[in-house]
Parts: C-alpha cells; structure tokens; sequence
C-alpha cells in the first residue's frame, strides 16, 4: 500500500513517517518474567543446598552442552548474523563468570543475602541500556525500578547505612557476580533484537537456540576454570551422588532462561530485569522455609518493597 502524503509547508509534498514504536510491558511479558523468577529462586538454592556447588554448576553445564549438540543439528546455524555470534561470545564469557562468581558467594555466604546482592541489577542496568540499546523508561517505571533497588539494598544492609552492613561474608563474589548479570544482560538483549530482524525462524525457536548457543560457548569457557577450582576437592564422589538434582537444575535454568530471552523481545530490557527482581522474595521464603535461614525483619521488609516496585513496573504502560 502506498504511503499517504501530505502538503508541506513550503508546498512539497511530504511523506508520513510514523512515529517510531517503543515496546511496551504487555500483561503475557508480565507473566513470563515472573515465572522465570520464581524458577530462577529455586534454581539457585539447588546451588545452595548441594554438598560442593562448583562440581553441582559443572555437572549443570555439562548436561546443557550435551543437549546443545541434538539442537544443533536441526539448526540452521549459517543464518545467524555475524553480530550476533559476537553477541554470543560476549555473553559466553559473562555468564561463565557469573556460574563460577556466584558458586563461590553460595559457598561462603547465604541465600538471603548472596542472592539479593547478585539481582540488585537495576540499579545498573538502565544507566548502560538507555544510551547503549535506546530505550526509555517512563516516570512511573523509574518510580519501580527505584523500589525494586531499595528494596533490593535494604535486604542485604539490614536497613543500616554503615559500610559493614554491606560487606560481609560471600559479599565480595555477590557483587562480581552483580556485575556479570549486568554484562549478560546487555550481550542477550542486543543479540535477541538483531536475531528477531535479521535472522528467519527456523525449525528451532531463536530463544532456545541461544539459549544452547551461550550454554555451549559458557562451559567452554567455565569447565577450565571450575577445573582449577575444583583443585583436591572430591568431585567424583560429589558427581555420582547429585547428578539427578543437577539434571533437574539444568532444566529450571533452561525454562527459566528461555522465558527472559521470549520476555526480552516484547519489553524493555530495563523492565524485564526489574521485574525478574520478584525472585527476591521468592528466594527469601525458600531461604526460610527450606534452608532454615533466619533473615533479618529488614531483609523481609526489603523483600516486600521489591514485589511493591514489580507492581509499578508492571502498571507503568
């Protein structure tokens, strides 16, 4: 259909460009983050629970990759964009740290307090995705996305503002592993847009193809270095034992992660990540009733003001 024109001042005539489209935050989009969430909860007290969390996030991998293989061949790899496998490559690298960041804060720290510190991605994200991938946020939804981080910060500083209540144990790795969520999240938002307008859907869904993409590409990178950690440690025992728990780990993950990269190609990806926060206080109800943690009054607190800045979020457009 032709595009309609219209007189211009000076008597031309002038085409009528529509107003570029900004994603808004749909009720479907709403629903999968917060499923993958509250998956995300579960999966990563599996990581706390397990007897020796580096070999548990090794055997995770190792079975993803394995399933990669039988993805692959029914794939049609030569379609994807070169941006896009450096794309790919990025988020390899940023999501074999965070495996290996996050197993070391699990291992010295709790989940009340690890977990908060690792999600505490909004504080950041927006900052680098404005200006990096375009996006906006309006005022409500800076409005939620401030909660989310204050309620995020108040779980894990015990609401006291002195630099001890945000170092303690397991913090350090906590906050690397922040700074790798971050990384992985600008890496998947940019790789998910471009295969989205670039690249024609074949027999397996973009979402699931990166998916095994980046799974295969961060054990590459994260087996070596859990070798090396892994050092005298008895793995072997370690492996024959938990291997059910890390196959139904892998599965969470894989479920889990596919819904954020669906969510990502329908909303912002400052919103997304914000509302993925939910998994806060998610993590904090499995901490107490299944790991038999004792949080603090103000790391609950703090968990309920993230679920009121999901809120916002989500009534934002």
């Amino acid at each position: 259909m032709p595009q309609a024109r219209y007189p211009s001042p000076d008597g031309a005539a002038a085409e009528r460009r529509p107003a570029a489209r900004i994603p808004r935050v749909t009720a479907g989009a709403f629903g999968l983050v917060v499923l993958s969430a509250l998956l995300h909860a579960f999966w990563s007290a599996s990581i706390k629970g397990s007897r020796e969390p580096l070999t548990f996030n090794l055997l995770q991998a190792l079975a993803t990759t394995v399933l990669a293989l039988g993805v692959f061949a029914a794939a049609d790899l030569a379609s994807i964009p070169r941006s896009v496998w450096w794309a790919l490559l990025g988020t390899s690298l940023a999501h074999a740290l965070y495996f290996l960041f996050l197993t070391f804060a699990l291992e010295r720290g709790e989940l009340t307090l690890v977990y908060p510190i690792a999600r505490s991605t909004p504080a950041f994200l927006p900052f680098l995705a404005i200006p990096l991938l375009g996006e906006t946020v309006s005022a409500l939804g800076a409005l939620g996305i401030a909660t989310v981080v204050a309620g995020v910060w108040l779980v894990h500083s015990e609401g006291r503002l002195s630099w001890r209540a945000l170092v303690g144990s397991g913090t350090g790795f906590a906050y690397l592993t922040l700074l790798t969520t971050v990384a992985y999240s600008l890496f998947d938002k940019a790789a998910m847009a471009e295969l989205a307008t670039s690249a024609p859907e074949s027999r397996v869904p973009h979402a699931i193809l990166f998916y095994f993409l980046l799974s295969a590409g961060s054990t590459a990178l994260f087996a070596p270095l859990a070798a090396l950690g892994l050092g005298e440690r008895p793995w072997a025992e370690t492996a024959r034992r938990e291997w059910p728990r890390a196959l139904a780990a892998a599965a969470m993950s894989f479920v889990s992660y596919v819904l954020i990269l669906q969510a990502y190609r329908a909303a912002p990806a400052s919103y997304v990540v914000a509302v993925r926060q939910s998994s806060v206080l998610f993590a904090v109800a499995i901490g107490i009733l299944h790991l038999r943690e004792r949080p603090s009054r103000a790391r609950v607190l703090g968990a309920l003001a993230t679920v009121a800045g999901v809120a916002l979020i989500g009534i934002a457009d």
